[in-house]
């Protein structure tokens, strides 16, 4: 593993631990030239997934963007961490089963919309907003509709954590 401070590339793992419920592997590395420190994570990864654009353009996948758009609907949310990674570890456990290779990006949409309808109402009004791109103030009112639409049907409150 290449050295993040000084290039080298060869750096000795000082540490390995199983996380995210054996699903990968956290190793603290130390650089022998600068001493610097770092973390790397080791993941499965069942096949190389390619996202195909709107537009069509393709690109690799990026689990790390997944993971960050996620974050940004949570930003502020009083959901923990380990949902999160849950979650996102999960959305990916689907498409590498999925066994296409590539896959559209309004599919990801979906199951990120779907997976957030569950865990935060706020968060998924907010996904929404780019995912469906509104334009105007009525999209917001005809999400939050829908919202209140399945929490009659399942007779349920919408799943917003309280406030402490």
């Amino acid at each position: 593993m290449r050295c993040p401070f000084c290039g080298r590339d060869d750096t000795q793992v000082k540490d390995s631990r199983p996380t995210e419920e054996n699903a990968a592997i956290r190793r603290r590395r130390v650089c022998p030239d600068c001493g610097g420190r770092f973390t790397t994570f080791e993941r499965v990864q069942l096949r190389e997934l390619t996202i195909v654009k709107r537009g069509g353009r393709k690109v690799p996948f990026d689990r790390d963007k997944l993971y960050a758009s996620i974050a940004v609907a949570l930003r502020k949310r009083p959901v923990p961490e380990d949902r999160v990674e849950r979650m996102v570890t999960g959305i990916v456990r689907q498409l590498e089963s999925s066994g296409e290779s590539e896959i559209a990006s309004s599919a990801i949409g979906g199951m990120v919309m779907e997976a957030l309808k569950g865990l935060d109402a706020v968060a998924y009004v907010r996904f929404a907003s780019v995912y469906r791109d509104f334009r105007e103030a009525g999209d917001f009112q005809d999400v939050l509709t829908e919202i209140a639409k399945d929490v009659k049907d399942a007779g349920t409150p919408p799943a917003i954590p309280e406030k402490n």
